[in-house]
């Protein structure tokens, strides 16, 4: 239960199957770590070793604590930390202020999320073992900035360090750290990586591109075990427009009732940001994708990246956060399948197909036959909006659907392995589950983990149930 109890923070929270889709607008070239990749990149990533810090510079005076003094750096707007072991754990405090660019003004200190393992591939996958993966805090959305001061200190255990200093100055034991509850080791080759996300695609806004215009043309897969259709409305859209049911369903399926044994309910489709509407580059992604055999629950996680933003900001947010995923932590592509904002608008996440079974990056263990929605924000003491889970709803009814789900009812998943279910295990998880219910985390957030039964009935009514 260590993402319960270890930090003072609070944590955030198979076979493959390949299905036929069209390749994206512009495939990937290259791995994140070529430099021919990164050159070729809009945005960029800098990355600053940590260093040992004074008594002065440090929350606590605890052995081996780390960070950087202030420092003037190039433009970015997204922060994080990243070590070499994807096996090891910060069990400490992150903390960082930045300085806004333009105005010179220095902001107090913010938490990072020190616990961002819940959200990572499978272990014993090949994403799970590359070499590249590292181990990484959960991303902070700062704003445009170009200064940064981060400090990293290690838990000291059970007991406030204080106590230990004014014992130490009692018994005249000096620090009090003689007590043999010295803090735990930091993790090895501690790195503060300052994410600039480059602008924003040319074009329609991604707010209101391919709005308009009624059931898509393309390529329709004539039932979901020959491959679901993405129903895309030609190459490149940076919208998918929103369906009716019965556009929805001819979409889907379009040989009629006789496909629909496969799934009596399903959703109108909602509309959909594309990948290409929020700007993702391609050439950062591994090339190829993924695939499960179906997708039998939902993940509802929280991006724990703060609530400091405006709708208009997240195309670049999610820029950021898929960078920190592919080029810091070391991931294939961005974990999530599907990404919420406050506005109640649905992004495309990992690529593959918004229809597929891709399979995420999203939740220890339970990746396969999952799929994982982020909503934008920290909700452990901030309540989601009602368009945010309108849209949770909304997505689920579609998606789930299509396999044949009921947002209301429970469904079985093998555990992969994490800190709850041995690997092997099945467990009984409902269809739409939050974070925590796979693993040790309180991801979601409370007050969205609080939302999720309203979420599981409307999804439900929206299917017509």
């Amino acid at each position: 239960m260590r993402g319960f109890l270890a930090s003072s923070v609070g944590v955030t929270c198979a076979a493959a199957l390949a299905l036929p889709l069209a390749l994206p607008a512009s495939p990937a070239q290259a791995g994140p770590s070529t430099a021919a990749s990164e050159a070729a990149a809009p945005g960029s990533t800098q990355s600053l070793p940590l260093v040992p810090l004074t008594r002065e510079r440090s929350l606590r005076p605890t052995a081996g604590a780390q960070g950087l003094a202030r420092r003037n750096v190039r433009p970015f707007s997204l922060v994080g930390v990243v070590w070499d072991d994807p096996a090891s754990e910060l069990d400490g405090r992150v903390q960082v202020r930045t300085r806004e660019a333009g105005t010179g003004v220095w902001s107090d200190w913010q938490e990072v999320e020190t616990h961002n393992d819940e959200h990572a591939p499978d272990p014993g996958t090949d994403e799970g073992e590359a070499r590249r993966v590292h181990g990484s805090t959960a991303p902070l959305w700062v704003g445009n900035s170009d200064g940064v001061e981060v400090r990293v200190e290690a838990e000291r255990g059970a007991r406030d360090a204080t106590e230990d200093l004014e014992e130490g100055a009692e018994d005249g034991s000096g620090d009090g750290s003689g007590d043999g509850r010295e803090a735990a080791p930091l993790p090895g080759g501690l790195r503060l990586e300052l994410v600039d996300p480059g602008g924003d695609p040319p074009g329609p806004d991604a707010r209101t591109a391919g709005r308009a215009g009624g059931a898509p043309s393309g390529p329709r897969a004539r039932s979901l075990h020959a491959g679901v259709p993405d129903g895309k409305g030609g190459a490149g859209a940076a919208r998918l427009p929103a369906l009716s049911r019965e556009e929805t369903e001819r979409t889907y399926f379009p040989d009629g009732m006789s496909d629909r044994r496969a799934a009596p309910y399903i959703g109108p489709r909602p509309s959909i940001v594309t990948r290409r509407g929020w700007g993702a580059n391609e050439n950062l992604r591994e090339r190829g994708f993924r695939y499960t055999k179906k997708v039998k629950a939902a993940f509802v996680h929280h991006t724990a990246s703060g609530n400091k933003y405006s709708c208009s900001q997240v195309p670049s947010i999610i820029r950021s956060i898929y960078r920190y995923h592919v080029v810091s932590s070391g991931w294939r592509d961005i974990g999530y399948n599907f990404l919420v904002d406050k506005c109640g608008n649905i992004y495309e996440g990992r690529a593959g197909g918004v229809a597929k079974a891709v399979m995420g990056a999203h939740t220890r263990g339970f990746n396969t036959n999952s799929m994982g929605i982020a909503v934008i924000g920290s909700f452990g003491g901030t309540k989601p909006t009602d368009a945010a889970l309108k849209a949770i709803s909304r997505l689920t009814a579609w998606k789930l659907g299509l396999y044949g789900a009921d947002p209301r009812g429970r469904t079985y998943l093998k555990s992969a392995g994490g800190n709850l279910y041995r690997k092997g295990k099945n467990v009984r998880l409902n269809v739409i589950s939050g974070h925590r219910d796979g693993f040790a985390t309180e991801c979601p957030g409370r007050l969205l983990y609080g939302k999720l039964g309203t979420a599981r009935t409307t999804a439900a009514r929206y299917q017509g149930r």
